[in-house]
C-alpha cells in the first residue's frame, strides 16, 4: 500500500510540474487556465483544473481505514465538458473499495 501512495504522489507531482496544451480539433487548441494541486501527502490529495474550452474537473482523495488491512484511498470528484452543441455534461463519481461509481443524469442506470 505504501508503494501505491508513493507512486500516486510521484504522478501528482509530475502532473503539477507540466501544464499541457492539447489539440481539440484541427484549428482549435485548449489551454489549461487554472490548475490547483493541494494537500499532497500520505493521507490523500486534492486537485482541480479548468481549460479554455469549458472542461472542469475536481478530485479529493482521503485515506480510509488507516492502519487496518483494508486501508485505501477513497476518491470523490467530478468532471464536466461542453459537447459540440453547447450542452454541458457533468459526471460525479466515487472510487473506493466498491470500485468506480459514476453518477450523472445522462448515464444509464
Amino acid at each position: 500500500m505504501k508503494s501505491f501512495i508513493v507512486f500516486a504522489l510521484v504522478v501528482a507531482v509530475a502532473a503539477a510540474a507540466t501544464v499541457p496544451v492539447y489539440e481539440i480539433s484541427g484549428d482549435k487548441a485548449a489551454k489549461v487556465i487554472r490548475f490547483d494541486l493541494n494537500n499532497i501527502g500520505v493521507n490523500g490529495y486534492d486537485f482541480a483544473y479548468e481549460t479554455s474550452d469549458g472542461k472542469f474537473a475536481s478530485e479529493v482523495a482521503e485515506l480510509k481505514n488507516v492502519g487496518l488491512e483494508n486501508e485505501g484511498l477513497e476518491v470523490r470528484g467530478f468532471f464536466s465538458y461542453v459537447d459540440n452543441d453547447g450542452k454541458v455534461y457533468r459526471v460525479d463519481y466515487v472510487a473506493n473499495d466498491k470500485g468506480f461509481q459514476p453518477s450523472a443524469p445522462h448515464l444509464p442506470a
